[in-house]
């Protein structure tokens, strides 16, 4: 949802119709007063906050909302007339994201808010287990192996995804079948080692970090 704080209802509801024209959520507010208690109840993406405002000014509403830890991190585009530098710097100083002067073309106030939303859109946390150069990404469920693409099995990849989650810890072969395969699979421990010695030839280099634990079963070993 973007908010459009304006106090000339004509260029507020273009702000809002262009927004919304795009595929984007928007919602308009004509003072500051307004704007600042609906700020009490609820969140936006992005405000579009005009400087000049009746009751509490655009200046005064980005100063409240850098100051609140509750408001802080919501992106503000500061909308000023055509001239003022004065409101620009002092808008980016205390915190504004961006400014677009007036009068201003719609599709430039959207490109704005666009660019705004993905500059400060949070960065994906991947999840990622590391050895060296080798990666495994939970999310895409892929392996490389620096920077090589490295082709596996779903149980294959299980078990270098419980290895490199556990790495210096031994597991014997029963419990490698009953975490990758379950507790129910009616197989045989020679089944493990079979897709032990799979996984540590596609692995190359890397293959020697599982090592056969003697009389136990396989554990994973990564270099300091």
């Amino acid at each position: 949802m973007i908010w459009c704080v304006e106090d000339d209802a004509s260029i507020r509801d273009i702000e809002v119709y262009a927004l919304q024209s795009t595929g984007l959520e928007a919602r308009g507010f004509e003072d500051g007063t307004s704007f600042w208690e609906a700020l009490q109840k609820q969140r936006p993406e992005l405000v579009v906050l005009d400087v000049m405002l009746p009751g509490i000014d655009g200046i005064e509403l980005l100063r409240r909302m850098k100051s609140s830890p509750e408001l802080d991190s919501i992106p503000v585009v500061m909308a000023t007339a055509k001239g003022t530098e004065y409101d620009k710097i002092q808008g980016l100083d205390l915190g504004a994201d961006y400014y677009i002067a007036k009068p201003f073309g719609v599709m430039e106030l959207v490109s704005c808010v666009k660019a705004v939303l993905r500059r400060c859109a949070p960065k994906q946390v991947e999840h990622l287990l590391k050895a060296g150069g080798l990666i495994v990404n939970l999310d895409q469920h892929t392996v490389t192996a620096d920077g090589e693409r490295v082709a596996l099995t779903f149980k294959e990849f299980e078990l270098l995804r419980l290895f490199l989650s556990h790495p210096g810890i031994a597991f014997t072969r029963d419990q490698l079948m009953e975490e990758i395969w379950g507790t129910d699979y009616l197989g045989e421990s020679r089944t493990v080692d079979m897709h032990i010695r799979t996984l540590r030839q596609k692995l190359g280099k890397y293959g020697d970090m599982i090592e056969t634990v003697r009389n136990v079963g396989y554990r994973l070993e990564v270099s300091q």
